[in-house]
């Protein structure tokens, strides 16, 4: 016993259990070898395990170990984006798996506090997993602590080493004192398990959907709509499709109801993204869901949101029914947006008729050709714009005015006002002597004008004179002829005096007796309602 223990070194066979009882001794029952159930299944996990014992072991026996109920492997993190193999080929039994090197003081001092080493060797390129290592105390050993701390049940302590990896070591302390003289022995057994691990990497593959659309469109705009469909997991997504069903009202540039795209496999984290043209067929709120699915079942949707609104004009315009002619027609023109949609690029064109002039506009107005055109911008719904014009008709006649709005996306509409343009009778009439006073014997000459000071042709315009008996009729002539009836002539109507147009007449009388005389005209014309009257005096002496 005053020898030094040497370092022992076991290599434990398959399920081997090594017993290192002391000094120069060790035990080893080679029954503890019995072959594990898992051995039978292709990738099982070998292990040999110790039964645990209260009782010191006896120099010389062995520990018994029973078999290991199978042990789940454990798990890879998904998250770390690692996995070992997938597949493994591993054959057992295994030698030279693990070594123990024990080291003690060949004497210790009675009631001596002294230590002494375990070292856990694992000689193979694979971790052990689940190591256990047990040292059966002497009765006459008082122990007084372990680095690191181990277990204890009894005269019996244990350590368990999760995990020991390939060619590493773990070494174990023990210290404690001897109660009594003599050679005291201690036993290490050692159990572990080599894991055939084979690992599958577990993904989830997400389906993330997004469809965009215009918040707003008008009536006659086209929706173009963005479908971007992502596996936002991990793996593949399988035979990605997306369906979109069209809300009522609605339809695709080729008249369809239904959108359907096929994403095909999707990696992780890739995307596809597709387009669709629409167009609503009425104003209105849409709102339409699109869904993507794999054939896996995964499902993702999106909603977008679309209001259709439509610009609606209307035209007013107001102006004189009846004018006359060279007085200053007016026009007031007002356009409205009655829609729910702006009017964008609203023109405003009034057409100028024939035979007017000295036209004049409101503001912001120009000429283009024989139109005046008014740009009114962008007209919000229920907005309006009120412009003027105006104009001199030249001529008699309905005069019909014309003025048409416009705007992008919207109907363009007209409103026209037709005026009844007329003139003005204004013949004016006067009559001259030419000799006065006149002597008896002596002639004298009356001119008769009719001048239309107007701004319509007279008609029918008719002269009838007539004189007292002191004078004689002695000649007429003018525009028409007269006929002579007692002391009247009557003149053929003059059919048309046109507008500043003069006609005269000319009638000759011979004095007859001396006295104070007056020469009496009458003028009517198509357009009078009773005659005009003049009266010429002349003094006749002898």
């Amino acid at each position: 016993m005053k020898k030094s223990c040497l370092i022992l070194i076991f290599v434990l066979l398959w399920s081997g259990v090594f017993l290192l009882p002391g000094c120069n001794s060790y035990c080893w029952d080679k029954e503890t070898q019995r072959k594990d159930p898992l051995l039978a299944l292709d990738s099982a996990v070998s292990r040999a395990e110790y039964q645990s014992s209260s009782t010191p072991v006896p120099r010389g026996e062995s520990q018994k170990v029973s078999a290991p109920a199978p042990r789940r492997p454990e798990s890879s993190s998904a998250a770390s984006g690692e996995c070992s193999e997938y597949a493994l080929v591993r054959t057992y039994p295994q030698e030279n798996v693990i070594r123990l090197d024990r080291i003690m003081p060949a004497q210790a001092q009675l009631n001596a506090q002294f230590a002494y080493t375990i070292k856990v060797t694992n000689l193979t390129n694979v971790r052990l997993a689940d190591v256990i290592v047990k040292e059966v105390l002497s009765e006459y050993y008082k122990l007084d602590n372990t680095k690191p701390v181990s277990g204890r049940d009894g005269n019996n302590i244990f350590w368990i080493i999760e995990s020991l990896a390939p060619k590493s070591s773990v070494a174990l302390e023990v210290v404690g004192s001897a109660t009594r003289t003599g050679c005291i022995s201690h036993c290490a057994t050692v159990s572990y398990d080599v894991p055939a691990c084979t690992s599958v990497e577990v993904v989830e593959a997400k389906l993330a959907l997004a469809k965009t659309a215009p918040a707003e469109v008008l009536l006659c705009e086209s929706i173009p709509v963005q479908y971007v469909v992502t596996n936002s997991g991990s793996g593949t997504a399988k035979n990605v499709r997306v369906v979109d069903d069209l809300p009522a009202g609605m339809q695709t540039a080729d008249g369809k109801n239904q959108i359907t795209f096929s994403a095909g496999d999707l990696a992780q984290g890739q995307s596809r993204q597709f387009t669709a043209i629409l167009k609503a067929g009425k104003t209105g709120k849409y709102t339409n869901k699109a869904i993507a699915s794999t054939d896996g079942g995964l499902k993702a949707e999106a909603t977008a949101v679309t209001v259709v609104r439509q610009p609606v004009l209307e035209i007013s315009k107001r102006g004189r029914e009846v004018q006359f002619i060279g007085r200053e027609l007016s026009y007031e023109i007002t356009v409205t947006n009655k829609g729910d949609g702006a009017a964008k690029n609203t023109v405003l064109e009034d057409a100028l008729p024939s035979g007017v002039t000295n036209v004049k506009a409101s503001a912001g107005a120009k000429l283009s050709g024989s139109k005046i055109v008014w740009d009114l911008g962008t007209l919000e719904p229920g907005a309006s714009r009120t412009v003027n014009i105006s104009c001199t008709p030249s001529g008699a006649g309905t005069l019909k005015n014309t003025a048409t709005v416009s705007a992008y996306c919207a109907d363009a509409k007209t409103a026209s006002v037709s005026t009844s343009v007329r003139g003005i009778p204004a013949v004016l009439l006067e009559v001259v002597d030419l000799q006065d006073p006149v002597e008896v014997g002596g002639t004298t000459t009356y001119v008769i004008t009719a001048t239309n000071q107007g701004s319509i042709a007279g008609t029918n315009v008719a002269i009838t004179c007539t004189w007292e008996d002191e004078q004689q009729y002695v000649s007429s002539s003018g525009a028409t002829n007269g006929s002579v009836s007692g002391k009247t002539i009557t003149f053929a109507p003059l059919a048309a005096l046109a507008p500043q147009a003069k006609a005269t007449w000319q009638i000759v009388l011979r004095a007859v007796n001396p006295a104070d005389v007056r020469f009496s005209v009458s003028m009517n014309t198509g357009e009078f309602d009773r005659p005009v009257e003049e009266t010429e005096s002349t003094n006749l002496y002898q």
